[in-house]
């Protein structure tokens, strides 16, 4: 990602012309499911669909639901962010 990229991810909504239309419908459909899962525009879904089958969209969305529920857990019990492990390859 650009500089200009990581600082756009950081606001409410992503500018579009940033990204190719792939990777601004994926980002568009988890700033949705973020805000309000059970709420995703349809129009949002069918952007997805126009770049990506089925299989790939079920797995964009449990990406975001896994993380979401990262978050949520390290939230609830207060877990800060820490580095990364030098360990990890």
């Amino acid at each position: 990602m650009t500089p200009e990229q990581l600082r756009d991810l950081q606001g409410e909504t992503i500018d579009p012309g940033l990204y190719a239309a792939d990777e601004a419908a994926a980002l568009a459909f988890a700033g949705a499911m973020t805000r309000e899962s059970s709420a995703v525009p349809a129009e949002t879904v069918a952007r997805l669909r126009e770049h990506f089958e089925e299989g790939e969209i079920v797995e964009i969305a449990m990406v975001v639901g896994l993380f979401l529920y990262f978050n949520a857990f390290n939230n609830a019990l207060g877990t800060p962010p820490t580095a990364p492990s030098p360990y990890v390859l």
